[in-house]
């Protein structure tokens, strides 16, 4: 929300600095986001006076003007606007100065042969608004040589965030009440006359939806002059952001950013018939404000005649019944609608707006009269006309509770203690009534107050949290015990162990576009698809964290980065048996793109491949502590990899641990990815846990006495056993002495039989107590051989 100083200074009598209100803003819990002083823009800019206007002797369409900025000196200035002339009073530009609009530091210049020593300013250039036809003309008597900023009085605004619970200052005198309470001025009571009407309505006006409209209050206003608003009205409302467009409508929009009061005024000539607060009928429409039609369903509040309907009830306005420029008799209407149908609807129908906001935050129910009376009094002033009696249709709800508050709550429950009457003393400040026994009652626009420590909240809040020690809490003896999880430690060690591999950690959203989310669910269970997703790309849970490190890297891929690495840590959403939630920890790897880059050495780039998901999927599962030396390769990794260059990792024909291989054609068609891409996905919940307490516990290191030694193995086996399994058999065929085992060597070709290959195997070795003998080596080769012919390998001869 923004608002200007001097705005805020209507309701706020002060004298403090905007660094100050800024200072106590942030310190009553009202962030303040940003402070724009205008001032701060415009220096450099001065009121100056043309003194004579002569043609441009190189251009027909330029003159050059003697300025008098008022320091004795006149300059000499190039301008292009049709409206200079002799004796004119504008805004001259000095050299060094930055024009706003576009950020231009004006220099001492050359134009077409003339020097020019600065620029004579319009409107735009200077961001004061649209016009660009010409030059700022200021009033003849405007002081020569003066500052523009001072001149036009350049007004800070202030940005600050409104949290959800404080619908209270969604209207500047809100903030204004807490900034009294808090001591930084006094508050200006703003108390509109009450006109009595000269005349009884001409409009029926009723509710007929209790629940979503309990009140519907209205009056019509007859000959009224609906022009531009007077400069003051604007210039707030522009400080707010809101574009002025007529007097009427600026006046609603002045009073909902004010007093945190949305209102509507409708063109009587355009309503027929009864005005009515009703639901709406299935399948009627509204077309709103912004030019969009809206299908609306029996569960909608709307505002209807007799010809349909003209308003989605406290969220937007209809076009049909809008004030324009002719409009000349209203219909003025002030209402409350329950905050839960106002979110509800705007929900349904994606529609935000500012009154939105403060419907469903929550307005004050009393403030239908004293809103009423101050559109009243505006449009009166400013536009003419005369009032209607009121209709009041309908009763709102008080608003207001009664809490039983311990002034000792301060001390227990906020951390500070605060004098009884300094605490009474707050809270009648900020609008509460104390009553005798700290029977507390609350004010209609503090719906957010529900019991004691709501009360306490505010004290504390107003008396400053600044104020609240630092005390720590008490140590407890002996060896602080861990806190962590073994998962949470898993993924700790799982994090350092990826980074340390040259992997990047993404953090993707949970939720995913349906067919993406479709691609990945093959054999993980039902899809959970949420029933009302805050967007279409956001719809359903992620049965895999694939997608979004595949979407990830073809945004990056799309932007040029030729070589990805990424991984994340996270868990995916499965609809377990009798539809609960089992949510399940993983870890994704995505490689895009280059593997090596092209150069001198290496000639063209490498892409990345299945052996590299494969090399970080057993890396990372040794890390998790899965027996990474067990474990078999097997086919099946699902229809999103390539089935010719993927595979799985097992603990056993049933239990998969992890799968990786190149992306599938059709699925990188289906994220817009035209680079080679390698994944892989562990599944960390089907590792087995370690077993007994002893685990916990870092074996002994005991380093062996005797060195390891190696011995290689040829054999020749069928072409279609994986190598995997005969290094795996190998490396079991005598645990006692073998303590590594890989292979170095796949060959087909001359000296080898068709159908069949060579697989050369390192054994690694590793003695006990004594070296081996040559019988010793002979007795492990032969286990070695006859593991390995389990599979029909033979020795190569």
């Amino acid at each position: 929300m923004k608002f200007s100083l001097s705005w805020l200074k209507h309701f706020l009598e002060t004298e403090a600095s905007i660094e100050e209100i800024s200072a106590r803003l942030n310190a009553i819990g009202i962030e303040v986001e940003g402070i724009e002083n205008p001032a701060e823009k415009l220096a450099g800019f001065r009121v100056a006076r043309v003194l004579t206007a002569e043609k441009h002797p190189q251009a027909d369409k330029l003159q050059v003007l003697t300025v008098d900025t008022g320091d004795g000196k006149p300059l000499q200035v190039v301008c292009g606007a049709p409206n200079a002339r002799a004796g004119l009073v504008g805004v001259l530009g000095l050299p060094g100065a930055v024009v706003p609009a576009n950020g231009m530091e004006l220099k001492v210049a050359a134009v077409r042969g003339v020097e020019s020593n600065g620029m004579m300013c319009s409107s735009r250039e200077l961001d004061l608004g649209d016009d660009h036809a010409g030059i700022i003309e200021l009033p003849e008597d405007a002081p020569i040589g003066t500052a523009f900023a001072d001149y036009s009085q350049a007004d800070p605004v202030f940005d600050v965030a409104i949290t959800p619970n404080r619908p209270d200052c969604m209207g500047l005198f809100g903030i204004a009440r807490d900034l009294a309470a808090a001591g930084l001025g006094t508050l200006k009571p703003h108390v509109a006359p009450v006109v009595a009407g000269n005349f009884a309505c001409p409009v029926e006006i009723r509710t007929d939806d209790q629940a979503g409209c309990p009140a519907f209050y209205g009056r019509v206003i007859r000959g009224v002059t609906n022009g531009a608003s007077p400069e003051w009205l604007q210039a707030r409302l522009k400080a707010s952001g809101q574009r002025p467009i007529s007097a009427l409508v600026d006046i609603t929009n002045y009073v909902m950013l004010a007093f945190g009061r949305p209102a509507h005024a409708y063109d009587l000539a355009k309503l027929k018939g009864t005005v009515v607060a009703r639901k709406a009928n299935e399948g009627e429409t509204c077309l709103a404000l912004n030019g969009k039609e809206y299908p609306l369903d029996s569960t909608m509040t709307v505002i209807a005649d007799d010809s349909g309907v003209h308003d989605i009830a406290g969220i937007m306005g209809g076009e049909h019944s809008g004030c324009t420029e002719t409009t000349t008799d209203v219909l003025l209407e002030i209402a409350y609608f329950d905050p839960e149908h106002i979110a509800s609807t705007g929900r349904k129908l994606n529609l935000t707006s500012d009154a939105r906001q403060r419907f469903e935050r929550g307005v004050d129910p009393q403030f239908l009269d004293a809103g009423l009376d101050i559109l009243t009094d505006l449009i009166l002033r400013l536009c003419g006309g005369e009032a209607s009696e009121v209709v009041r249709a309908g009763t709102p709800p008080s608003g207001a509770r009664t809490i039983a508050y311990d002034p000792s709550l301060a001390a227990t429950l906020g951390g500070v203690p605060i004098a009884d009457e300094r605490q009474k003393a707050i809270l009648e400040s900020l609008g509460f009534i104390v009553a005798a026994g700290w029977q507390v009652t609350t004010p209609g626009w503090r719906p957010d107050i529900a019991g004691a420590p709501d009360l306490v909240e505010e004290v504390v809040r107003i008396h400053g949290l600044d104020n609240i020690e630092s005390t720590p809490l008490p140590r407890a003896g002996g060896v602080a015990t861990p806190t962590a999880t073994p998962a949470q430690k898993l993924e700790r060690r799982l994090r350092r162990a990826a980074a340390a591999r040259g992997l990047n950690e993404a953090v993707t959203w949970s939720f995913l576009p349906q067919d993406a989310a479709d691609h990945f669910a093959n054999g993980n269970g039902g899809l959970w698809v949420l029933a009302n997703p805050i967007s279409e790309d956001m719809k359903a849970m992620r049965p895999s964290l694939l997608p979004g490190l595949l979407s990830a890297a073809g945004r990056n891929v799309a932007r040029g980065a030729s070589s990805l690495r990424l991984f994340e840590i996270g868990r995916r959403y499965l609809r377990g048996e009798g539809g609960h939630s089992d949510e399940r920890l993983s870890l994704a790897v995505v490689l895009a793109g280059e593997r090596t880059p092209r150069g001198w050495a290496s000639g063209k780039a490498a892409p990345f491949d299945a052996f590299d998901a494969k090399a970080e999927a057993l890396a990372l599962l040794a890390e998790a502590g899965a027996p990474v030396d067990n474990l078999m390769v097997m086919g099946e990794a699902g229809p999103q990899f390539h089935p010719g260059q993927s595979a799985t990792l097992r603990l056993g024909p049933k239990t998969v641990l992890a799968r990786f291989g190149m992306i599938h054609p059709a699925t990188a068609k289906a994220f817009d990815i035209d680079v080679p891409v390698a994944m892989v996905e562990l599944f960390l919940d089907a590792i087995p846990g370690k077993r007994g307490a002893a685990s916990f516990a870092r074996a002994h290191y005991a380093p062996p006495a005797l060195q390891a030694l190696t011995r290689d193995f040829a054999f020749l086996v069928d072409a279609q056993v994986p190598a995997g399994d005969l290094v795996r058999l190998v490396r079991g065929a005598d645990k006692a002495n073998i303590v590594g085992a890989r292979l170095f060597d796949d060959f087909r070709g001359q000296g080898v039989p068709e159908g069949q290959k060579s697989l050369a195997v390192e054994v690694t070795l590793q003695p006990g107590e004594k070296s081996y003998t040559e019988d010793d080596l002979k007795a492990i080769a032969d286990k070695v051989t006859a593991a390995a012919a389990k599979l029909g390998a033979v020795l190569r001869g």
